[in-house]
């Protein structure tokens, strides 16, 4: 049985894919995984580290007109991706 707080990764992941297909922007995005307190507090602290980090590199990107060579936007969804799928296991064996 999956620890109640994986109940909250559909909402992250969904922010994500809006944000991947153009329906929704950086700061939405930010928004929902930040608010999913929940989440962070089920997993170990450098979870929490790591996500804020590529959430910052997002928003740093997002003042650019064009993708920077340090902040890809494509790179840093694909790296908010792998860190959902190991929250998911995480909480999984957590339970």
């Amino acid at each position: 049985m999956p620890h109640p707080a994986a109940n909250q990764l559909p909402a992250m992941r969904t922010a994500l894919e809006a944000l991947r297909s153009g329906q929704g922007d950086i700061a939405s995005l930010c928004r929902t995984w930040r608010a999913r307190e929940d989440v962070f507090t089920a997993l170990p602290p450098r979870y929490r580290q790591v996500a804020e980090d590529l959430l910052g590199r997002l928003e740093a990107g997002s003042l650019f007109t064009e993708e920077s060579c340090s902040f890809s936007q494509k790179d840093l969804t694909d790296s908010l991706s792998t860190w959902l799928d190991k929250a998911q296991q995480t909480l999984e064996s957590a339970a």
